[in-house]
């Protein structure tokens, strides 16, 4: 019989926090890849993720920052992947959200294993090189999981008028970027939501032209060549597919270091894509954390897949057999590598 398919997910920042310290230790202990990593880093005198992963206390000054929040949340992602019982599941595409393009990259083969690391704890560094703004976090979805389409023009108006922009579309929430005083502006004339804005510490103007200089460091310090032709079909933040045979390396390096980083990042038109082009038994999103399983769901809903058509509806078939296999979570996991 063919093994069931999945199209295997890769989270971006804000997965790796207090719940998850220790998610090296406990699922990925004394792998060989581990000490790689560890040593690449060693070899720029930046400290070994499992002592960042095995320190006694999660401290949000320390583990939250981009340059030890990227490199933890890519090992653990990446290792997962490693993970992945191969003769249970024909993987049949990768994706990610934000940062998760980096996992996915080294996923699918477009990088290796080094260079998908490198290239994770680089822009770890790197996306703290910006001019002035941040991140807001805008909830549109209610209780059910539905968006009122009413709202989100407003919210799209309100934007519009205090010049913020869209840096992540993600399931029935919206993740807004900009200047500090527009984002407060903004804050200040938003209708009323399902729940108040979050602003995002630590978290820059991601995917707007404001990342400009973390764009032109990118392009300054990991080459073209270490690019190449996915083994397995990457699903980018656009909704567009890189397929091996048809894809062109420096295209791949240049969308990643310049649209990826300077223009919105549509993870709602990945997860999209990736149900309506390869209708998958499967979504397998890769630990740390499973924050991201709730955007998942309200996609799933606003396409009204499978026929789930509200938050109970989702609820309901993860209760029957798992569509979505959260590898961060317990009682999923074994699923995926077992």
């Amino acid at each position: 019989m063919a093994k069931p398919t999945a199209v295997v997910v890769c989270p971006g920042r804000g997965t790796y926090n207090a719940p998850e310290l220790g998610y090296l230790a406990r699922h990925h202990g004394g792998n060989p890849w581990l000490a790689r990593f560890d040593a690449l880093r060693a070899e720029v005198g930046k400290p070994a993720l499992t002592a960042l992963d095995g320190a006694a206390k999660f401290d949000p000054a320390v583990h939250l920052r981009g340059d030890v929040a990227a490199p933890l949340i890519h090992a653990c992602a990446y290792l997962d992947y490693l993970a992945i019982a191969r003769d249970k599941f024909d993987i049949v595409a990768v994706t990610g959200n934000s940062m998760g393009w980096y996992t996915a990259l080294a996923c699918a083969g477009a990088v290796s294993g080094e260079h998908g690391f490198a290239i994770a704890d680089a822009m770890g560094v790197n996306s703290q090189n910006h001019a002035p703004g941040g991140q807001s976090v805008l909830v549109l979805a209610g209780d059910d999981w539905t968006v009122d389409p009413a709202l989100e023009t407003a919210v799209l108006a309100a934007m519009a008028r205090h010049d913020v922009l869209m840096s992540i579309r993600l399931g029935g929430m919206l993740v807004v970027a900009g200047a500090p005083e527009a984002l407060a502006a903004l804050e200040a004339d938003l209708p009323p939501l399902p729940r108040p804005p979050l602003r995002l510490a630590g978290h820059g103007p991601f995917h707007t032209p404001l990342m400009a200089a973390s764009a032109s460091a990118a392009r300054s310090q990991l080459p073209v060549e270490w690019f190449g032709a996915p083994q397995i079909p990457l699903i980018d933040g656009r909704g567009a597919i890189w397929r091996g045979p048809e894809t062109v390396p420096r295209a791949l390096w240049d969308y990643t270091f310049g649209h990826q980083i300077l223009q919105s990042y549509d993870f709602t038109a990945a997860i999209t894509v990736a149900l309506r082009e390869f209708a998958p038994d499967h979504l397998i999103l890769l630990g740390p954390g499973e924050t991201l399983g709730g955007a998942i769901g309200q996609v799933l809903v606003a396409r009204k897949w499978l026929d789930i058509s509200s938050r109970n509806g989702f609820v309901a078939l993860q209760g029957e057999d798992a569509f979505l296999i959260g590898m961060g979570r317990p009682g999923q996991r074994e699923h995926a590598i077992q």
